[in-house]
């Protein structure tokens, strides 16, 4: 059920409300926190939409500020959604007009939750320091995506510099899979360490970025990040030892990869691109602080520009393009014997 409350204020949208929770057995109670998506009036459904699907693993209230247009008057145009059109909780659509843009801090405090934690979400591009924010200063985790941003590399060193605890971004998530099956492959033998590495993907990938930091970090070896076209996404992740390569490679476009190490068959395991659903779904499985995504977006990457390799490189047939340049070693090394320290596993599987 979706009720329209054209032009009207906070107290009218909070009687409606209340009237649902008498009159239709709408309640609050089992919602375990309030998510606020920010977002512009264009592709704010396709939001909310996904927000929806996410609130079916946690029950919560989304309150979807949509910012109109700045010129004009004051206005608050809101919807209020419960039943099949609010997935697991109920949905307020707040769409602001004129000066009242700025002010969406303003018109979220009366919907909160009361004890229940905050979480935002900006789908589109964030503000340059989220916790800084109005309404990011209202919340425990800040949720940003910079593969949405008109320039990705430069949204992450953004968040590399003003990155406090509680912010995370979904091309994080989006790398969780990859990150588990690489983790899993080092716990089979043979135990050689891993003596340099290769990252794969498109120019304007974030998450091949982080992946990239991460393995850098994690495994203390060269590490080259060869970058594509744009739109490609991550292609493949090399990782060289001793006893020969562990490959793990999605041909562009495709939803299965190929996972070849030494002494096993080679697999193909079903490797999709995620949605933000379930990226989303999967943020908002932890409410505490992301500490590995914090080491690699602060130190990793760090240490990836200074002492790994980036160099532009083109694909075919799914295979990983060629390096032809050699990352300096890094002064920490993981040689020594039996089993090298495998890649972190996930902190939620998806």
């Amino acid at each position: 059920m979706i009720i329209d409350l054209p032009d009207t204020d906070s107290s009218a949208v909070a009687r409606r409300l209340v009237e649902l929770r008498e009159t239709g057995g709408a309640v609050a109670l089992g919602r375990v926190l309030t998510l606020i998506i920010v977002t512009d009036d264009g592709p704010a459904e396709e939001q909310i939409r996904a927000s929806n699907d996410a609130s079916r693993e946690h029950p919560c209230r989304i309150i979807a500020v949509v910012r109109g247009n700045r010129r004009g008057t004051a206005r608050l145009d809101a919807q209020v959604r419960v039943g099949g059109d609010a997935g697991a909780g109920e949905v307020l659509v707040l769409r602001l007009w004129g000066p009242m843009v700025d002010h969406g801090d303003s018109v979220v405090v009366p919907f909160l939750l009361p004890d229940a934690p905050v979480v935002a979400w900006w789908p589109g591009t964030p503000p340059d320091r989220p916790s800084e924010d109005p309404i990011g200063r209202m919340a425990q985790r800040r949720i940003t995506d910079a593969a949405a941003t008109s320039n990705p590399m430069k949204a992450l060193e953004r968040s590399a510099r003003w990155h406090v605890p509680g912010d995370t971004d979904l091309a994080w998530s989006r790398i969780t899979l990859w990150r588990g099956l690489l983790a899993a492959a080092f716990d089979q033998p043979p135990y050689d360490p891993v003596t340099a590495g290769t990252v794969t993907g498109g120019n304007d990938s974030p998450s091949a970025e982080l992946m990239a930091g991460w393995l850098a970090l994690e495994l203390r070896c060269p590490m080259t990040r060869t970058r594509t076209q744009a739109g490609s996404g991550i292609i493949s992740v090399v990782l060289e030892r001793e006893s020969g390569p562990v490959e793990l490679v999605r041909p562009e476009g495709s939803s299965v990869a190929t996972l070849t190490q030494p002494g096993q068959p080679e697999r193909r395991v079903s490797l999709p691109p995620r949605s933000d659903r379930d990226c989303l779904a999967e943020e908002l499985r932890r409410l505490d602080p992301d500490e590995i995504y914090a080491e690699v977006l602060t130190e990793g990457l760090k240490l990836l520009h200074d002492k790994g390799t980036t160099k532009s490189g083109r694909t075919g047939a799914g295979k990983p393009a060629k390096r032809t340049v050699t990352a300096s070693p890094s002064p920490v090394t993981n040689d020594e014997p039996g089993p090298p320290p495998s890649p972190t596993a996930p902190a939620a599987p998806a």
